[in-house]
């Protein structure tokens, strides 16, 4: 064990590298919704400043859970995509997003991808991982049968605010 880390348990070391404020929401961005450049993960819901944001980045990116390359189509963009370990989180996300809904007040339209990824289990989330694989680590793509993973969490929140905003004009 060195100086750098306060104890060698895995949960200190896991929270070491992702357990601040933001860099679990950076992620969720990257793997849910799609962001791969700064201006893209400064929208967040949240409210992240652009201080915060590129710091983290940084941080994700030394510790390997992000890489940073040139965006071929701007010259002044960088795109990030997430690492192996990084894909590795889906199974952590979704058991997140689980025990939120259970036992937090969330709103219907943003649990709505917790809930489709807790009802699909490891089989939906594989294959949601073997996606970004082929999104972020350029994996060979095997036969693509419909909507991806994020297109159809995607659709059901649509789905569920496109509902709400009908319920709301019928009040």
């Amino acid at each position: 064990m060195t100086d750098d880390h306060r104890s060698a348990c895995p949960i200190n070391l896991s929270l070491e590298v992702f357990g601040d404020k933001w860099s679990l929401l950076i992620i969720r961005d990257m793997i849910f919704g799609g962001k791969r450049h700064f201006r893209e993960l400064l929208r967040s819901q949240e409210g992240i400043s652009s201080n915060i944001l590129a710091d983290r980045l940084k941080t994700l990116v030394e510790m390997g859970m992000l890489t940073k390359s040139d965006d071929p189509s701007h010259k002044q963009k960088a795109i990030y995509s997430l690492t192996e370990m990084t894909i590795a989180l889906v199974p952590i996300m979704a058991h997140l997003g689980a025990w939120g809904r259970r036992y937090l007040p969330v709103s219907e339209e943003l649990s709505i991808r917790a809930q489709l990824m807790e009802e699909g289990g490891p089989e939906l989330w594989e294959r949601f991982m073997d996606e970004l694989r082929v999104e972020h680590l350029g994996a060979s793509p095997s036969a693509p049968e419909g909507p991806t993973v994020r297109q159809t969490l995607q659709a059901a929140y649509e789905q569920v605010v496109a509902r709400k905003a009908r319920e709301r004009e019928l009040v």
